[in-house]
């Protein structure tokens, strides 16, 4: 008899982990809480290890097809010097795509009557024999086991670890998509602009897009910055250099998204007993490497090798925790920090900074992306001890 898998959030997260385990031939039923689809967010960059991990879900070249490539990432002074050029070493690469055209993509790749919307989860219980899931229509579902995929504030990890408590970074950030018509106004890879006001980052997307994004230092909810419109944006980075206000001029008529970047502490397990954490629901990341979206596919294609080569869905969670735990503790932590020094508004420690950042040798960049982005889903991944810093000082 097949097992049936109730997956709780219809995100990246939960989408990508139907694809994985119906490949497996598992039964699977997606609940989402939103009474429709409404996929959030603006612009994403799918680094190589997503690419590689959409790879194995079978979905590669419809997010390439769909997608724009990137080559790298300049960072800039707020007066459009460059502090540092980032070029994506051969063999890996980088997609941009618009978040609502991913999710279409991932939607697309699972078998129909799959996902089961208006489906808010209030409650859960296990026991030795499987899941029930409870939603607030007061209907119940029924599985052998049970994936949380239910983004950052997660139902299911508060029932679990209610002591958790969601970290602000800082910041708060707004994003945005805008149309140039005139082609020549568009980046051919990304750009991220440091100055003492905060950062700005332009992606450029398919058919003459650009995803933009904003990052402010601000007290947790402000009601202040909460508030702000394009107009406010505008003023607060107008004395940057082009074409940040000319983008935000021209966003005067497109909605724009505001969130306080938030993350969790990296967790100490992700499985509890047939329940299993995955994505931002087990490890929220800040957006400073843009490692989110990447981390919750490889969640899913690990977490099917893992079923695959186990005799029990407890050993298969055993052997997730082991591959997971440590990669994305610690891409949590240097994202965290990445974000603290990108956001520093101290005018002697944004000069040292930025002196700083122009001598890092491009071998330190190097091994940065070839530890994010270097993926082995047949092995070992995952099961490294080294953090990024000390790779980087070993030559590894």
């Amino acid at each position: 008899m097949k097992k049936k898998v109730i997956i709780i959030g219809g995100g990246i997260a939960g989408l990508s982990a139907a694809i994985a385990l119906q490949k497996l031939g598992l039964e699977v039923n997606i609940y989402e809480e939103y009474p429709e689809r409404k996929p959030a967010g603006a612009g994403i960059v799918l680094a190589s290890n997503a690419l590689k991990g959409l790879d194995h879900l079978g979905i590669y070249q419809q997010v390439k097809n769909h997608g724009r490539s990137i080559h790298g990432l300049t960072i800039l002074t707020e007066k459009g010097k460059q502090l540092s050029k980032q070029t994506i070493p051969s063999p890996f690469e980088q997609v941009s795509i618009h978040r609502a055209d991913l999710h279409l993509l991932l939607s697309s790749a699972i078998q129909p009557n799959t996902i089961y919307m208006g489906k808010k989860c209030v409650h859960f219980e296990q026991n030795e024999t499987g899941v029930t899931v409870f939603f607030q229509d007061h209907s119940k579902a029924t599985g052998d086991f049970l994936l949380a995929t239910d983004g950052i504030h997660s139902v299911i990890r508060k029932n679990l670890l209610p002591s958790t408590q969601l970290r602000y970074a800082g910041y708060t950030c707004w994003r945005g998509i805008i149309t140039q018509s005139n082609g020549n106004c568009i980046p051919e890879d990304t750009t991220e602009t440091w100055g003492l006001k905060g950062r700005f980052g332009i992606v450029p997307l398919p058919n003459q897009q650009i995803y933009w994004y904003a990052l402010i230092n601000a007290p947790y909810q402000s009601v202040r910055h909460s508030a702000y419109q394009v107009k406010d944006l505008f003023e607060h980075f107008k004395d940057y250099h082009e074409p940040i206000p000319s983008i935000l001029n021209g966003n005067a008529n497109n909605k724009m998204i505001h969130n306080d970047i938030i993350d969790i502490p990296p967790l100490q397990r992700f499985a509890f007993h047939r329940v299993l954490l995955m994505g931002d629901a087990a490890h929220a990341i800040t957006p400073n490497l843009g490692q989110g979206a990447c981390q919750a596919i490889e969640d899913s294609v690990v977490l099917a090798h893992c079923l695959k080569n186990n005799p029990s869905v407890h050993e298969a969670f055993a052997e997730f925790e082991a591959k997971r735990l440590l990669r994305t503790e610690t891409i949590s932590r240097y994202s965290r920090l990445v974000g603290k020094i990108a956001q520093v508004n101290n005018p002697f420690l944004s000069l040292l900074r930025n002196t700083l950042v122009k001598r890092i040798p491009k071998s330190v960049n190097r091994k940065q992306f070839e530890y994010l982005y270097k993926v082995d889903f047949h092995s070992h991944l995952g099961n490294t001890t080294n953090s990024i810093a000390q790779k980087q000082g070993d030559g590894s």
